[in-house]
Parts: structure tokens; C-alpha cells; sequence
């Protein structure tokens, strides 16, 4: 009897030997970090397009994946700091939001955490990456769109008032520029408008440039995408109000506070895209090989309530092409 129960203690050993380590230890939840340059309560529709598309491919936070959010309250000298502490948490992959000034503090606190973006102008010119169809390093993710956007907004403000002739365009130097500024000069020929290009380098030159747009007889205006202006956007919104002067904007901000007109790409569809990113990467892709996608769905906004304060009728064939109109 001794050697019986001898014999399948040892078996009974042998067996916890052979069962794998993965079976007793609790499986690893995987940690995301989101850096943002806004508030959570500017950003927080993204947000929820972030969890909507996480949850739909079965990760529900809290239960088994976990979120670690830093936002910088605008604050852009707050995210080098913020992406070391994402850093230091040792997350699986960070999810960069709102553009380069996210996007850059990220790239320089990490060379191995992968990195999904959530957009910016052209990552290529702003070397981010090596290529669209192989980025070549820890970044991934979604743009912006390509300097065609530029003269889609042309064409609808040419079609929304036909009379306009000229359109002053403002813009920041940065390594896309020379891109986009060949784009809007292109479509504007094309469309019959002169275009008034004016340079701005901070918010400190915006009453210079508000003078020179007067002085060159400016009858219409549009900007770049940049976070210059989109901070600073009451300012260039009360100057077109105050000089009548039609607009299209790159972010619908602009027409929620009182522009008149706004295309571009859809955001919360980047962000529910991300989630498909974060999926691969946590099911051990390498960002190097995935490839970089553009924007597939856009938006039109126009703003009734702006297009009468500046005595302004909009076509019933413009407005049928909005997705969204403010009355």
C-alpha cells in the first residue's frame, strides 16, 4: 500500500510539472497609452470612437485591456513629459492623437514601443516614416488625407459663391508645406481665383496678416491645417465676420464656432480605424510592416447662421452635398 500511494504522489508531481507555465500564472492584460495635446472633454467623441472600435474586436477596458490616458489640456510643452510617462508604465503601444505635436514628443521618447497615429498631414515629409506601404520603423496608423483636400475646399467655396475672384490663404512653414501651397496654387488657376498667400509664424502675426489680407482687396479666405490656426481660430473667425468675408475651414471647430464652411475628413472614423491597429500590434504585428492608410470618409458643414450674418444665399444644389448644415 505505501509504494501504491508513493507511486501516485509522484505521478500526481510529474503531472503539475507538465502543465505550462501560461496555465498557472494569469494571463497578461495588455496596456494602451493614448497621448493627446486637448482636454478629454475636447476630445471625448474620439474617445468613444476609439472603445467602439476596440469593443468590436473584443477588448473591453477594464476587463481585458486597460487604458492609460494622458492629455495635455492644450498644453503642447506638457507632452514630452507625458509620452516619457507612458513610456515608463511600459504600455504595449501608444496611440498618438491630434497631429504632429503628439505625434513628434512619442517618437522621441520611444524607438521600440510600437506607435499608432491618428493622423497628421503627410508623415513621409515630416519623417515619421519611410513610406506609406512599409513605414520602416514603430509608427503606424492613419493621415490626415494629401494636399487634394486643399483644392476640394477651393472648389466648394467656388461653387457655394461663384462671383469670388480672390481668396487670401494663410500658412505655417512646415516640411509639407511646399506640397500644399503647389496644390491650392493649381487648383486655383484651374478655378479662375487668385490666391493671396500670407505666412504666418505664430500667433503674434496675426493682426500683420489680417492688415495685408485687407490691403489686397481679400474676398474670400481659407487656411491651413495647422494648430496655429485651428488655437487661434475665434481670432480669424472674427475677421472674416467682421469683413464679411466667406470661408472654408479644415476642421469643423471652425464652422461650430461660427464659420461658414468646413471639409475634411471624418475624424472619429480615424480613431474607431485605430482600434484596428492597436488589434494587430497587441496580436504581434510589426508597425514596420504596416502599411500607413488615408482617410476613406469625409465631411461637408455648412453654417446657415454665419452664411446670413454676412448676407451670403447658398445654393439648394451646395447644400444638398452637406452631411451636416448648422441653422
Amino acid at each position: 500500500m505505501k509504494t501504491k500511494i508513493t507511486g501516485l504522489a509522484l505521478g500526481a508531481l510529474l503531472f503539475a510539472l507538465s502543465v505550462p507555465a501560461e496555465a498557472q500564472e494569469p494571463k497578461k492584460i495588455p496596456r494602451i497609452g493614448v497621448l493627446m495635446a486637448p482636454s478629454r472633454s475636447a476630445v471625448s467623441e474620439f474617445i468613444d470612437a476609439f472603445r467602439q472600435g476596440l469593443r468590436a474586436l473584443g477588448y473591453v477596458e477594464g476587463q481585458n485591456i486597460v487604458i492609460e490616458y494622458r492629455y495635455a489640456e492644450g498644453k503642447s510643452d506638457r507632452l514630452p513629459d507625458l509620452a516619457y510617462e507612458l513610456v515608463r508604465l511600459k504600455v504595449d503601444v501608444i496611440v498618438a492623437a491630434g497631429g504632429l505635436q503628439a505625434i513628434q514628443p512619442a517618437k522621441n521618447a520611444t524607438k521600440t514601443i510600437p506607435i499608432v497615429i491618428t493622423g497628421t498631414t503627410d508623415p513621409i515629409a515630416n519623417g515619421l516614416i519611410a513610406s506609406f506601404a512599409r513605414p520602416g520603423g514603430n509608427i503606424t496608423g492613419l493621415t490626415f488625407g494629401g494636399p487634394e483636400l486643399y483644392g476640394k475646399r477651393l472648389e466648394l467655396l467656388k461653387e457655394t459663391v461663384p462671383k469670388v475672384s480672390r481668396v487670401v490663404f494663410f500658412w505655417r512653414t512646415t516640411p509639407a508645406l511646399p506640397l500644399y501651397l503647389k496644390e491650392v496654387h493649381v487648383s486655383a488657376q484651374a478655378l479662375g481665383l487668385q490666391i493671396q498667400s500670407l505666412e504666418v509664424r505664430s500667433a503674434n502675426d496675426f493682426e500683420g496678416v489680417f492688415q495685408a489680407a485687407t490691403k489686397g482687396r481679400a474676398r474670400a479666405i481659407t487656411v491651413a491645417a495647422d494648430p496655429v490656426f485651428t488655437t487661434n481660430r475665434n481670432q480669424i473667425l472674427d475677421f472674416a465676420a467682421k469683413n464679411r468675408l466667406p470661408g472654408i475651414y479644415p476642421w469643423r471647430e471652425y464652422v461650430e464656432d461660427g464659420g461658414l464652411m468646413s471639409y475634411a475628413m471624418k475624424l472619429s472614423d480615424l480613431y474607431r480605424r485605430a482600434a484596428t491597429y492597436v488589434d494587430k500590434i497587441l496580436k504581434g504585428a510589426n508597425p514596420a510592416d504596416l502599411p500607413v492608410e488615408q482617410p476613406t470618409k469625409f465631411e461637408f458643414i455648412i453654417n446657415l447662421k454665419a452664411a446670413k450674418q454676412i448676407g451670403l444665399t447658398i445654393s439648394p444644389s451646395v447644400l444638398a452635398q452637406a452631411d451636416k448644415v448648422i441653422k
